[in-house]
């Protein structure tokens, strides 16, 4: 667990400096960050819904001026995620593109970016769209084998982004394998850890510089609020993200980071219940007559398995599936015919969704460049929820029939 103080870094527990067991996951998601308002005693962190901070003298703030930059509640949640991703610094965004604008507003023109060709479409997106035109350039590269990257380095390559689990086709990146190569060459890694979150999986453990999330998916979980997260124990790296975070603006306002809060204190529980609804939807699909191929990290025979063995602590709730001799048309009739599950986008809530990423998530897209990792039109991403097991399979049967 973390204490709040005025620099915006967490800090040890007084348990955590005694030399104590370091605590759990789950009581981490429960208390880091956070600790009963001084005034009423509250447990629950309040809604600080103020845009400004009395000084009794100007610099008189303790740590706090005007809430784009800096608010309590959501600092009390920046230090609760860093605490869960084992972090000394967080930063909390109005969205994951937020956050992921922030970390290319590092770079300069000129400077060169080697990222995976399997991304969610709103990364590619703004990486070809935006960044591409002040002059970054992006290598859109195979990741399943780290080796690659050395065939893109050069005087101008920067960073090195990194999504595992990939969206929507499931590859597994060697984080460890990455970082070494990175840290080799005195590039930035950064690994958005969305699908796998932080019960899962611990980028900074495995060597990479900074972690992001769109916290909108599992972190908050309940699918009523959008945000992004930015965690490192680099603190040059924080300071210069931080200058961005609050000069630019994108920060969230105290009633969602609220919202995340109470969110993120189940979000052990939840992520349990996710991972064992997921190996049942899997195994079920695997065999079933309409389905030609599935991805899902916990079988044997998927590529890499044994890397997302080793640094994942279970292999998650979501899965692509391909349909077989399924038109756009049958997948379209297939993707509408559920009862329990939501045709819907997003990811990683409670609540069961089937999204159709070739028009959906990853419609901004090329076709002939999502097609060549798989993204094909009969290929649906399912984000398994935390329902009863069974009605979900009925309902997956209803469907496919």
């Amino acid at each position: 667990m973390t204490e709040k103080n005025s620099n915006n870094a967490s800090t040890p527990s007084p348990s955590e400096r005694a030399g104590v067991r370091p605590f759990g996951f789950g009581t981490k998601a429960i208390h880091a960050g956070q600790q009963p308002d001084p005034t009423t005693g509250a447990v629950m962190t309040p809604i600080y819904q103020t845009s400004t901070y009395w000084q009794k003298t100007p610099g008189d703030n303790k740590g706090y001026e005007y809430s784009r930059g800096t608010n309590p509640t959501r600092k009390a949640l920046e230090d609760c995620m860093a605490a869960l991703e084992n972090c000394k610094y967080g930063l909390a965004f109005s969205s994951g593109m937020g956050a992921t604008d922030a970390v290319m507003k590092t770079l300069m023109p000129g400077d060169e970016v080697i990222t995976g060709n399997d991304l969610y479409g709103g990364s590619y997106r703004i990486f070809t769209k935006v960044f591409a035109n002040y002059g970054i350039k992006f290598h859109f590269i195979d990741l399943t084998d780290p080796a690659h990257i050395l065939d893109y380095v050069n005087d101008n390559t920067k960073m090195v982004w990194v999504e595992t689990p990939t969206n929507p086709m499931m590859q597994i990146i060697d984080i460890q394998a990455v970082s070494a190569i990175t840290r080799s060459k005195g590039l930035t890694l950064v690994v958005d850890n969305t699908f796998a979150s932080p019960y899962l999986q611990n980028p900074v453990d495995l060597g990479a510089d900074l972690v992001m999330h769109s916290v909108t998916k599992y972190i908050a979980g309940h699918s009523d609020v959008v945000m992004g997260a930015l965690l490192t124990n680099d603190e040059e790296l924080y300071k210069k993200l931080w200058f961005i975070y609050n000069a630019c603006g994108a920060t969230p306002g105290p009633q969602d980071s609220f919202l995340v809060l109470r969110g993120i204190k189940t979000l052990h529980l939840r992520m349990k219940a996710h991972c064992e609804n997921g190996e049942k939807i899997a195994q079920f699909l695997r065999t079933h007559p309409k389905i030609e191929r599935i991805y899902w990290p916990g079988f044997i025979d998927h590529p890499n398995h044994d890397i997302a063995k080793k640094q994942m602590r279970g292999f998650g709730g979501m899965i692509s599936i391909v349909l077989k001799d399924a038109d756009l048309a049958e997948t379209f009739r297939i993707a509408g015919s559920f009862k329990v599950w939501t045709l819907a986008e997003s990811l990683g809530g409670v609540e069961s969704l089937i999204n159709h990423p070739a028009s959906m998530t990853h419609g901004s897209i090329p076709k002939e460049e999502r097609e060549k990792v798989g993204v094909v039109d009969n290929l649906l991403r399912l984000s398994v929820g935390v329902e009863d097991a069974d009605d979900l399979i009925a309902d997956l049967k209803n469907a496919l029939s």
